[in-house]
C-alpha cells in the first residue's frame, strides 16, 4: 500500500511538471502568446499584466471608428497595436492586431523585420493586391497580410496601380513594411 501511494504522488507530480508553457512571442493562426481571437477588451489587463496599456479614448461614437489599443513594454518599447471589433464596447473582440516588436514571431520564424522571402519560403501566398503605395500580401494559413513599401518594387512597378503582381515578382530581399493579424468573427 505504501509503495502504491508513493508511485501515486510520483505520478502526479511528473504529469504536473509536463505542463507546456506558453511562448509569450509565438505567433500563429488563434493567437499570439496569450492573446487570442476570442480575448475581450476587458480581458486584456490580465493578458498583459506586465506590460503597459494605451487607449485612446475619444468622441468616437460619433465617427463610428474603433480605437487602437496599444500594447507597450513597462520599459516603453511598442509591441503590439489592437483594433477591437466594435468601438466603445468592452466585450468587443480584437478584429486585427498589428505586430511591431520583432520578438514576435511565428514557428516557422516570420517577424517585422523578415523580408518576402520569408513569407514566399514559408507560406502559401493567397493573395496580393497593388495599392497606391504598398503591396498588400495575404496570407490566409495564419490569418496574416502583409504591407511591403512599393519602393522596394521595380521602378517599372512602382506607379502603376492598375498592375497586376504577382509572387515571381517581388525582390525577395523587399522587407516588410507592417505585420497584422486579423480575426473574423465566427
Amino acid at each position: 500500500m505504501k509503495y502504491n501511494f508513493l508511485a501515486l504522488v510520483l505520478s502526479i507530480t511528473l504529469l504536473a511538471s509536463c505542463k507546456k508553457e506558453i511562448n509569450p512571442f509565438l505567433i500563429s493562426k488563434q493567437n499570439i502568446g496569450y492573446l487570442t481571437d476570442s480575448t475581450q477588451v476587458k480581458d486584456l489587463q490580465t493578458v498583459f499584466i506586465n506590460d503597459s496599456i494605451y487607449k485612446y479614448i475619444s468622441g468616437d461614437e460619433f465617427t463610428g471608428n474603433t480605437n487602437d489599443i496599444e500594447i507597450y513594454e513597462k520599459g516603453g518599447n511598442q509591441l503590439l497595436v489592437l483594433s477591437p471589433s466594435q468601438s466603445l464596447d468592452s466585450t468587443s473582440t480584437i478584429r486585427t492586431v498589428k505586430i511591431v516588436d520583432s520578438r514576435f514571431s511565428t514557428s516557422k520564424g516570420l517577424n517585422p523585420n523578415s523580408t518576402f522571402k520569408t513569407i514566399k519560403d514559408n507560406y502559401k501566398i493567397s493573395n496580393i493586391q497593388n495599392t497606391l503605395r504598398n503591396v498588400i500580401i495575404s496570407v490566409n494559413e495564419i490569418n496574416a497580410y502583409f504591407t511591403i513599401n512599393k519602393n522596394e518594387l521595380p521602378a517599372n512597378m512602382r506607379f502603376d496601380m492598375n498592375l497586376k503582381i504577382e509572387a515571381i515578382q517581388i525582390p525577395e530581399e523587399a522587407k516588410i513594411k507592417d505585420f497584422y493579424l486579423y480575426w473574423t468573427k465566427k
